[in-house]
């Protein structure tokens, strides 16, 4: 039998006191109701001898400490989960946001669900084409891969993950792919974008959304990536499905754990994020990976806003040492109106070497990668030497690669929010820019791929110099 409490013996910001409880465990579901009829619900923070800390989801504004009966529910959070969830729009708790019918639950799941133990882990190999040439040729995602996005205030981040929701494919298995997205402490504007997005290009059909606005209290934030990643997990590991999980913004996500911990009094870390921030985004991140034996993964792409544009704050720093490798926009690409402003020189794929080559992409895949990067390095070096000394000063050469670098920018990086590239198409594109190189400069690259891939003169004639 489930007792009640009249217990409560303080309220601060989201968190409730309740004292003289027994038989409490952490994570618990909490349900409190007023005299007024009022009922919020809460999850037990942490529990000291007979006091629980319970954290609230609706808030504790209006909320009286003597006018409120605590009962814990005697099991934590979960989901409900079933293949209907596909074309649906959910709030951060769970609960259909689309005026839909509610989900009759296939089983439920807990939402705090475990990292993959490293032993039953598979190694992730297999290339996602996402339709962005700057990710799919240079930063390649691979099936399994956590792969971030480093964004910064002003920049088109939510244009980006509605894109990649859009685009994004197993070349072989379309059918058998899905999107989760978690939108995390956004404006309602942003969510009715991403929303009108899915549902005119026809990718709602295959995802399921959670929406989490700024208007809501901070404690869903801590719940809404976990609801994604239950809801992945089930639709990769029961069904079978390769499940991409776009998060944004985390960055959101973090300052609603900073602000949990403001209220419970805890010694803050870096920058007043309490010292659990690794740990925590851990959590999350490390649920994304292929199993032995299983035929479904989780491939993840956080995305976060760069405070000041500082790359060492805490949230960019930490979740870069968690995940293989970063995607980070440009804002003076942006400023020059070049989408998707990605600057592919800092950028990195930890894991690109193992989703391609023969029978993945195709064969001159790593080496055009490494030319291109090499040829773009060199292009930016050109042109920072002749605002210093004149283009007089720059060989024929240099001037060669420095016009690379402005090609390359504005037709293979530029090329829109709407433009949907295949690894083919783009590969194609990056041999039409290096044609433009001398011929001895493409040293990277394998004289029997240069014979069979390079352009002709005429092909490539409308770029050249």
């Amino acid at each position: 039998m489930l007792k009640e409490y009249r217990s409560v013996s303080e309220i601060a910001g989201p968190l409730m006191v309740v004292e003289n409880v027994r038989g409490v465990k952490f994570d618990e579901l909490v349900e409190i109701r007023t005299d007024s009829g009022d009922v919020r619900r809460g999850q037990v923070l942490e529990v000291s001898e007979d006091k629980a800390v319970v954290q609230i989801f609706e808030g504790t504004s209006n909320l009286g400490a003597e006018e409120s009966k605590v009962r814990f529910l005697g099991s934590g959070l979960t989901l409900g989960v079933s293949p209907d969830m596909l074309g649906r729009v959910f709030d951060g708790l769970g609960q259909p946001k689309d005026n839909g019918p509610r989900i009759i639950p296939e089983k439920r799941l807990d939402v705090n669900g475990e990292s993959i133990n490293p032993m039953a882990r598979d190694f992730p190999d297999e290339f996602i084409q996402t339709g962005i040439s700057t990710i799919d040729h240079l930063n390649t995602l691979v099936r399994g891969q956590k792969l971030p996005i480093f964004s910064a205030s002003g920049l088109p981040h939510n244009e980006i993950a509605a894109q990649i929701a859009r685009q994004a494919t197993v070349p072989g298995q379309e059918g058998n792919f899905a999107i989760v997205f978690a939108a995390i402490g956004i404006p309602f504007e942003e969510s009715e974008f991403f929303i009108e997005e899915f549902r005119k290009t026809g990718a709602l059909d295959r995802s399921v959304l959670f929406l989490n606005l700024a208007n809501d209290p901070a404690i869903e934030r801590i719940a809404t990536p976990r609801m994604a990643l239950t809801a992945a997990e089930y639709l990769a590991f029961e069904k079978d499905m390769h499940v991409l999980v776009i998060m944004t913004d985390m960055t959101n996500y973090c300052e609603a754990l900073r602000e949990i911990s403001a209220a419970r009094r805890e010694i803050p870390g870096r920058r007043g994020y309490p010292g659990y921030l690794y740990t925590n985004l851990a959590t999350l991140y490390e649920r994304a990976g292929r199993l032995v034996g299983k035929e479904g993964s989780i491939t993840q792409i956080p995305i976060l806003t760069m405070p000041d544009d500082d790359k060492t704050h805490p949230i960019p720093d930490l979740t870069g040492y968690i995940t293989e490798g970063q995607i980070i926009l440009s804002r003076e690409l942006d400023k020059r109106n070049i989408n998707p402003p990605i600057d592919i020189l800092p950028s990195l794929s930890r894991l690109k070497d193992k989703g391609t080559g023969e029978d993945k992409t195709r064969k001159d895949h790593a080496s055009t990668m490494n030319q291109i990067y090499s040829a773009y390095a060199d292009g930016k070096a050109a042109k920072e030497l002749s605002i210093v000394l004149g283009e007089s000063a720059l060989s024929d050469v240099d001037k060669k690669f420095a016009r690379f670098a402005d090609l390359f920018e504005q037709e293979y990086v530029n090329q829109g929010f709407y433009t949907n590239r295949t690894i083919e198409e783009t590969l194609d594109l990056g041999w039409k820019l290096l044609a433009t190189l001398p011929k001895e400069e493409l040293s990277r690259i394998k004289e029997e791929y240069i014979e069979e891939y390079l352009p002709t003169e005429e092909l490539a004639e409308p770029w050249q110099s």
